[in-house]
């Protein structure tokens, strides 16, 4: 494990953005698409919730009790 005590998944969801996020899921779809496009990802592609840190500028720590399964 990488220090994340509990850690069961790597991959972000449009839900886990609308619960951090407060958008819709039109919206967080839609920045989804845009961190793939920025990380150079195929449609098909998974984010990792690294790469959604990365690209919105928020700490990992502050959005991990945020998501379920987690």
């Amino acid at each position: 494990m990488n220090g994340q005590k509990g850690l069961k998944r790597i991959v972000i969801y449009p839900n886990d953005i609308q619960l951090i996020t407060g958008k819709k899921d039109k919206g967080a779809r839609n920045l989804l698409k845009r961190i793939k496009k920025s990380f150079n990802k195929s449609d098909e592609s998974f984010v990792t919730i690294d790469e959604f840190c990365i690209y919105t500028g928020l700490e990992k720590q502050d959005i991990i009790h945020l998501i379920k399964d987690l």
